[in-house]
């Protein structure tokens, strides 16, 4: 009985790669992990983390560049318990326009084997977009670990709205570890929940007027001009499209093409999980982002409550800048569910339990 709750009750340890904005970070911190490290490039990203994160040891440079040697003396002898590694996705996007070959953030998923080979963590969590699977990536990364000694699992798509993310957002998540059974139990009893809607998330924030503010610098309505306006106040409340509007307010690009970029000028449904979120988030002209009552786009809080941030989570930079960290994140409950499970395989592989 010692050894169970000494390994129940223990400090878990994580190490956060690619860490951007810190919504991986949180999610760790929320199911009790101490975050050891951090890494990413984004130096603007990484003053987000540091003002929400400011104990933990923030490596801001290029992964390749990064040495895990500074990260194994910060563990001061601890067993690493997980290494997080969600690598830019954007060269397996299906809305990237170039090709994946020469995107030259295509092969930076391999980073995580020096720090594998130095850390030696228990388990190994991958996050990224099921394009992933398409970009012959994953039988070489299977490789390199296994030389380490730790085998690859299947990848997993998964929804992050079955999650309790009020957001549709299929995402691509895998594992490896030196313990088969980790492996082979990743995402069988993965818990997923009743979705939560829009309303859920935003639905209690003040209603807002284009360009009038609130008293969270975050919750700001953009300032839209007057044919924007106009164009609102066609599309009908709680869901409406662009395909409600009169020929006089349609952009001469979508005449005749409602099936192209349907989503532009959309309005969120109050009962429904909004549409995945993006870089373009608070730009009506980039999906469906507009306010399901009020005639504006998203605000950044409330694009960031989608992406299930802490309400009180502070951002650095300009409006776009902020956008583009929200866009880009890993949803907080997605990831705070997965470590969750992941730390009750690593218990039962521990505990010898059959798993």
């Amino acid at each position: 009985m010692e050894t169970i709750s000494k390994v129940v009750n223990k400090k878990w340890l994580a190490v956060d790669l690619f860490s951007g904005s810190g919504a991986v970070t949180a999610g760790l911190k929320q199911e009790g992990f101490e975050v050891v490290a951090a890494v990413d490039s984004d130096l603007i990203a990484c003053k987000t983390y540091s003002l929400n994160h400011p104990e933990v040891r923030l490596v801001s440079e290029d992964i390749k560049k990064a040495n895990p040697l500074d990260i194994y003396v910060a563990l001061d002898g601890r067993k690493l318990d997980l290494l997080v590694v969600c690598a830019p996705c954007q060269p397996f996007s299906s809305q990237n326009r170039k090709k994946a070959e020469s995107d030259p953030r295509m092969d930076l998923i391999f980073e995580c084997v020096k720090f594998a080979r130095v850390l030696n963590p228990t388990v190994i969590f991958f996050e990224n977009v099921p394009g992933i699977v398409n970009a012959g990536l994953l039988d070489l990364l299977s490789k390199r670990l296994k030389r380490l000694g730790y085998k690859l699992s299947l990848p997993l798509k998964i929804d992050a709205a079955t999650l309790g993310v009020p957001q549709r957002r299929e995402r691509c998540i895998l594992v490896a570890s030196k313990y088969n059974a980790i492996v082979k139990s990743f995402g069988v009893a993965l818990a997923t929940t009743k979705p939560k809607t829009v309303r859920d998330a935003i639905g209690f924030l003040p209603s807002l007027r284009s360009g009038e503010a609130s008293q969270d610098p975050l919750h700001r309505a953009r300032k839209h001009h007057a044919i924007t306006l106009e164009r609102l106040k066609h599309i009908p409340k709680d869901g409406g499209s662009r395909s409600a509007l009169p020929e006089y307010l349609q952009l001469a690009c979508h005449k005749g093409k409602d099936n192209d970029f349907p989503d532009v000028y959309g309005r969120m449904e109050w009962s429904a999980v909004a549409p995945t979120l993006t870089t373009g988030c608070t730009d009506l002209t980039r999906g469906r982002f507009a306010h399901p009552e009020d005639d504006r786009a998203l605000s950044l809080r409330e694009a960031a409550l989608l992406q299930t941030f802490p309400k009180n989570y502070i951002f650095y930079g300009n409006s776009g800048q902020v956008a583009r960290q929200i866009g880009n994140a890993v949803p907080v409950e997605m990831a705070r569910r997965i470590v969750s499970h992941l730390k009750d395989l690593a218990v039962a592989s521990a505990l010898d339990v059959r798993i």
